[in-house]
């Protein structure tokens, strides 16, 4: 049996979790990594020859060198790379504490970046391996309370979109996944950064309220669900770049890429007027 190594971080619960434990029923190997190792070692003790759990701070560049090897190690090297790890705080983007914003960006982008370079030199060395970067439906679509969150997600989805670029000529690959609500009960472990600003009360302060009342069923998108469709797409010879989960997020992305579309073609003529004459022809990009 072919079996593929995969690290996930943030794979103490919720979608991380999820999927740690489809792969492992598929009979693949784990390296299950979180920030607390206590539902990973759960996880790892009902199946002892093929998973592996680690602390990761995915913040930590020794914590990630670590993991890296010792996945090596055990395993050989990883053939797919999960970046999952994520938090959140909300509201406006006046309200919130610049500490608690450069927190998140350590873990949603630079983290996700700093583990995806340490992947990357066994991957080429084998001319095999698959990025897979979570990230949301808010990666595309931002909502007010939410910015920050989603900006990290946007600059994810950049980087992860150049680097399938640069990587498909060696044999490896790279995608985005974009779930929309899932019941993970990220609602329990986001919180409010900074003090409510009354000007925002219609806007953020509307998303900060609703967060009080959130309850499991308001969440349309089922872990389980989505695991099985990450694992689909990440094994398939030719994965695809983008992949959304959830009604929600089909629906929110819609919307968001009809305006795109409907923006982008009226400001057509502005954009060409402003040319230097007779240079289009001669673009570099």
């Amino acid at each position: 049996m072919d079996r593929k190594t995969w690290l996930i971080t943030g794979a103490s619960s919720g979608l991380g979790n999820a999927l740690a434990e489809y792969v492992l029923e598929q009979g693949d190997q784990v390296v299950a990594t979180a920030s607390s190792v206590a539902a990973t070692t759960e996880l790892a003790a009902r199946y002892p020859g093929t998973a592996l759990a680690l602390r990761l701070d995915v913040t930590d560049p020794a914590h990630r060198t670590a993991a890296v090897q010792a996945a090596e190690e055990r395993f050989g090297g990883i053939d797919i790379l999960v970046n999952n790890a994520a938090i959140d705080f909300i509201g406006a983007l006046e309200e919130q504490e610049e500490v608690d914003y450069r927190r998140l960006f350590e873990v949603n982008f630079f983290g996700a970046v700093g583990l995806t370079r340490a992947v990357l030199p066994g991957m080429r060395r084998r001319r095999s391996g698959t990025v897979v970067n979570i990230s949301s439906m808010d990666g595309l679509a931002s909502l007010p309370a939410n910015g920050y969150y989603s900006a990290s997600k946007f600059a994810l989805e950049g980087f992860t979109e150049a680097l399938w670029q640069e990587i498909e000529q060696l044999g490896l690959h790279a995608m985005v996944v974009q779930p929309g609500s899932f019941r993970t009960g990220i609602e329990n472990r986001t919180r409010a950064s900074g003090t409510a600003i009354e000007d925002y009360a219609a806007t953020a302060g509307a998303f900060r309220a609703m967060m009080g009342t959130l309850t499991p069923e308001m969440f349309p998108g089922d872990p389980a669900r989505a695991a099985a469709v990450i694992y689909t797409e990440a094994t398939s010879p030719q994965p695809r770049h983008w992949v959304v989960l959830g009604s929600d997020a089909q629906r929110r992305i819609g919307a968001k890429l009809d305006q795109l579309r409907d923006e982008f073609d009226a400001g057509k003529d502005v954009a060409l007027s402003t040319d230097f004459p007779g240079s289009a022809a001669n673009a570099v990009l």
